[in-house]
């Protein structure tokens, strides 16, 4: 069947209304510029009369009688002058004309001169990386013009560089990592340390752009995020690497800011991360953040290698399972985390293989929280114990199918100590602080594509998902509400995340609900009525014993001693048998004394 062709309205409706809007641009522009003198003195008119108006309000009000005679005074001459009103239509709209011009100053249209020195500085330094003998053109060369180099550029308050377009030659190798550092540290150096520089390699057109990055914030605070479950926020970066924003609070002012989201569950191609940094750069800070944020789905166990308490805070809250901070507690937290991963594998084989939905309790998920494994495994090596890394060896290989995230932190310098499994399985990387291109290239798997400072604040670092971009990255401050130097914000903002305290810690007593005090006292009343009732029945029973054994007593005492001592048959000799058989059957009481005492015993 053949189609019908669409409407012509709607086959290139764009193409259309592409027209109509430059055809109503440039309408606009040609009244504008046709009606430029008219808005000129209507502006002039305006500023003339609130002249007018300011200098009524300044005149005191005893004069103000005689400002109303002089004016009327005057309006009455030009009256009465020939041609006075024509004259002085011309000259108010004279007046109002030369007020209502364009006050601005003119923009120059070039650089000035610091500017050209540093314009021609930085084209004389390109030289030698952009030129080679063979050009017969060449673009860059000793002595040269700048202008076809630098197409455009801008430059900012202190007269450094905030923009630069840079146009080099076809024949410049673009596509290898060596030239292409070489020519970023060049520009870092001539445009100004101290700052981050973000570059943008356009090989079809052979430009590349050079734009100096804005400072990331760095007043948000710990708060609920708006995130689907699965979702973790590690942080913030720059509004041009990211399509997505999260509506955040700091006091009473809101804004929209683009995070960086990492994403767990059995889908996720990168379940487990990796954060590196210096002392004092945020790591823990990082880990306390998630924590947070995975509470509200989950549970977590955390092993603190590093033993300052930097998670005191979550000890006894729901959902967090435990919080060690010893070798012996760390080894056995992780020994149950990876029987628990075994353990929630095999149900769910199970329940696939049956043709079932998958158990309930595989499906919560199970955070692994470890901050600085090598230190344990300082210590277990010097015990002869088993290295606590090797127990994560399960959760970080089968850990997405079971519902099981795995989160370690560690010092940069410390990144040899850590396991081939950790270091595989770990796909999400964070690097915190200060660090080289060379070893941010080594953690995040490829280099930035900004310059890093040697300075930088605390949670201030770059963030890689998998084979993703790599993203300038700033951590939500959530510190320690129990530290002594924590702002009173930041603490509240915490402790407003955490989750009630009903298990209790080392030393402290959890709070007990009023409906919890009163079932604890019903079950105490309905104990102490069951033990009175079993204390009366063993008595009656006690009783029934004695009455029984009463006759048996009494009838064992008037036997003789020596009955009651023969409990066990007498040994019979060969000479005594005969007699015996001769004298006939023997008496009845020594039988009967064995019975006695068979019963009461």
């Amino acid at each position: 069947m053949a189609r019908r062709p669409l409407p012509r309205i709607l086959s290139n409706g764009g193409a259309q209304l592409a027209r109509s809007r430059e055809l109503a641009r440039t309408a606009a522009d040609s009244a504008t510029d046709v009606l430029q003198p008219l808005i000129t003195i209507a502006r002039g008119l305006r500023r003339l009369a609130a002249a007018a108006r300011r200098r009524w309000a300044e005149t005191p009000k005893d004069r103000r009688g005689a400002l109303l005679f002089l004016v009327a005074s005057v309006v009455l001459v030009v009256a009465l002058v020939p041609y006075g009103p024509l004259l002085a239509v011309i000259v108010l709209m004279a007046a109002a004309a030369w007020q209502g011009r364009d006050r601005a100053a003119p923009v120059p249209e070039g650089p000035d001169d610091t500017q050209t020195k540093r314009l021609q500085s930085l084209y004389e330094a390109l030289v030698p990386y952009f030129s080679i003998a063979e050009d017969p053109d060449p673009l860059y060369v000793h002595g040269g013009t700048w202008e076809k180099a630098f197409p455009a550029y801008e430059f900012d308050d202190t007269g450094r560089f905030a923009h630069l377009v840079i146009h080099y030659p076809a024949y410049f190798t673009d596509g290898e990592a060596e030239s292409r550092a070489r020519i970023e540290h060049l520009l870092t150096a001539k445009s100004g340390r101290g700052r981050e520089y973000h570059f943008t390699w356009d090989e079809e057109a052979n430009h590349l752009s050079v734009d100096v990055l804005t400072a990331l914030p760095t007043d948000l605070a710990a708060q609920r995020f708006v995130t689907a479950p699965g979702e973790t926020v590690l942080g913030f970066t720059d509004p041009t690497r990211v399509q997505r924003t999260l509506p955040l609070t700091h006091g009473e002012e809101r804004r929209d800011v683009p995070p960086v989201v990492w994403r767990t569950g059995i889908r996720s191609t990168e379940p487990h991360l990796l954060v590196l940094g210096q002392p004092g750069t945020g790591t823990s800070t990082l880990l306390r953040s998630v924590a947070l944020q995975a509470l509200h789905h989950g549970d977590l166990l955390i092993v603190d290698g590093g033993g300052t308490g930097e998670y005191a805070c979550l000890v006894g809250r729901d959902g967090v399972l435990a919080v060690e901070c010893g070798l012996t507690g760390a080894l056995t937290s992780l020994e149950w985390a990876a029987a628990e991963t075994e353990r929630r594998l095999i149900s769910v084989n199970r329940a696939r293989q049956e043709g079932l939905a998958a158990p309930d309790d595989t499906r919560r998920p199970l955070w692994v929280f470890v901050d600085r494994p090598t230190a344990f495994t300082h210590l277990a090596t010097s015990d002869g114990r088993r290295d606590p890394q090797s127990l994560l060896q399960v959760p970080l290989r089968h850990g997405r199918a079971a519902h099981v995230t795995v989160v370690v932190a560690d010092q940069l310098d410390a990144l040899d100590g850590l396991t081939d499994a950790v270091r595989q399985h770990t796909r999400a990387r964070v690097v915190l602080g200060p660090a080289t291109a060379d070893e941010l290239a080594t953690v995040l798997g490829a280099p930035p594509h900004t310059t890093p400072v040697d300075q930088v604040l605390p949670g201030r670092g770059y963030a890689r998902l998998g084979t993703g971009p790599v993203h300038r990255l700033q951590v939500p401050a959530t510190p320690d509400p129990y530290d002594d130097a924590t702002s009173d914000a930041h603490r509240q903002a915490v402790l407003a995340l955490l989750p009630p305290r009903t298990t209790p810690a080392d030393g402290e007593r959890a709070p007990v609900p009023v409906e919890a005090e009163a079932e604890a006292e019903a079950e105490a009343e309905a104990d102490a009525d069951s033990e009175a009732d079993a204390e009366a029945e063993a008595k009656t029973k006690t009783v029934s014993i004695d009455k029984r054994d009463g006759p048996a007593r009494a009838k064992t005492a008037t036997e003789p001693e020596g009955a009651t001592a023969d409990a066990g048959p007498a040994p019979v000799t060969v000479e005594s048998a005969a007699p015996e058989e001769a004298a006939g059957p023997a008496p009845a009481e020594p039988v009967a004394a064995k019975a006695v005492a068979a019963e009461s015993s």
